[in-house]
């Protein structure tokens, strides 16, 4: 029976148990019920273990290195669903403590499996919601990787951050407006179009691709920011038409007239 097929309480009461047996084995130095959660078939299983360690990690700080310990063994299985609910538990440290799991994102960033490689994407989205300094500042490093891949996982990580405050995140992407890759540029012409449509980005990203050289690429992100704004019509602070006129009044007026 799946997670989701367990009434309410039944659910509570299945948290409940995968909270305490992990506690447990974290103190007794066991981990057979922990990695029977972490490669669960179910996500919520999965996802019930990787928020029980970051609980943990944050209410009982005596066991840290216990929990990383842990982390780093668990990391080196076979089973990519267990290497990937690693990722997601040291994204759930990570959101106060980043130091601790750089090592972990370093790791995931280069496995060998995508849903790890995703869920390093799902972790840099909420550390650099809610610790972003040292999540933009990793981020940063691995902007021109060699790894198109890493590349283009770090500018889709950083999204969530930059719907917010893209002040902090817009430098990052101008430093990818030349990448030759197209899954990498794509990427970014979709991060752009994600953060435009959200309240008060609309002026500071037009404003800033201004400043951008590849105008190809910015031809690109105004297509997608219009494209956006009716798409997501429905969340979009801006309508389509309020989005295209802003953008008539700006400095890539021209960019946008040549559109056909």
């Amino acid at each position: 029976m799946s997670f989701y097929e367990l009434n309410k309480s039944e659910r509570i009461q299945c948290v409940d148990k995968i909270n305490q047996q992990i506690l447990s084995e974290l103190k007794t130095g066991k981990e057979k019920f922990t990695l029977y959660y972490f490669s669960d078939e179910d996500t919520y299983i999965r996802k019930s273990g990787y928020l029980a360690i970051g609980k943990i990690y944050n209410s009982q700080p005596e066991l840290h290195s216990k929990v990383i310990k842990f982390l780093e063994s668990a990391f080196k299985n076979e089973n990519e669903k267990v290497r990937q609910t690693v990722i997601n538990a040291a994204g759930e440290i990570g959101k106060k403590d980043f130091d601790c799991i750089e090592k972990l994102m370093e790791q995931g960033l280069a496995d060998k499996h995508h849903s790890v490689r995703n869920a390093v994407i799902g972790s840099i989205k909420k550390m650099s919601e809610k610790n972003p300094k040292p999540t933009l500042e990793f981020a940063k490093h691995y902007l021109h990787h060699p790894d198109k891949e890493i590349r283009r996982e770090i500018c889709h990580g950083i999204e969530l951050r930059g719907r917010t405050h893209p002040k902090e995140v817009l430098p990052l992407l101008k430093e990818l407006e030349n990448d030759k890759t197209a899954r990498v540029r794509n990427t970014l012409v979709h991060v752009i179009g994600q953060i435009a449509y959200k309240k008060g980005c609309l002026e500071i990203v037009i404003k800033d691709l201004a400043s951008w050289k590849n105008k190809e690429l910015v031809k690109d992100a105004l297509e997608e920011i219009i494209d956006v704004h009716y798409r997501y019509r429905n969340f979009a602070v801006k309508t389509q038409e309020e989005a295209i006129e802003h953008i008539e009044h700006s400095d890539l007026a021209s960019l946008l007239e040549k559109k056909e």
